[in-house]
């Protein structure tokens, strides 16, 4: 299934009104897009999700649920090892 990396940029470079609505609601993603992980950086303006899904309209629908708070950038993403066998016949 493909994954994707996905930046969130909270606006203002306030995290708390994320937070808060992620403790109250949930991550409020549709069936069928699976959180991998997320790590967020030090400062707490930005959040680095991998998500996965055969669906990439359904990181739409999620984004809406989120877009008054976050700027998204959403980038396609393989894994270090689809990548190893990609470059091989170059190698």
């Amino acid at each position: 299934m493909p994954l994707y990396m996905i930046i969130e940029h909270f606006k203002n470079n306030d995290p708390a009104p994320v937070y808060r609505r992620f403790r109250d609601k949930g991550r409020m993603a549709p069936e069928g897009l699976l959180y991998i992980s997320s790590w967020t950086n030090e400062s707490l303006t930005r959040c680095y999700q991998l998500m996965e899904t055969s669906d990439r309209t359904l990181i739409d629908n999620w984004i809406a649920n989120w877009s008054d708070l976050i700027d998204f950038e959403i980038h396609p993403v393989i894994s270090s090892a689809e990548a190893t066998q990609k470059i091989a016949p170059r190698l």
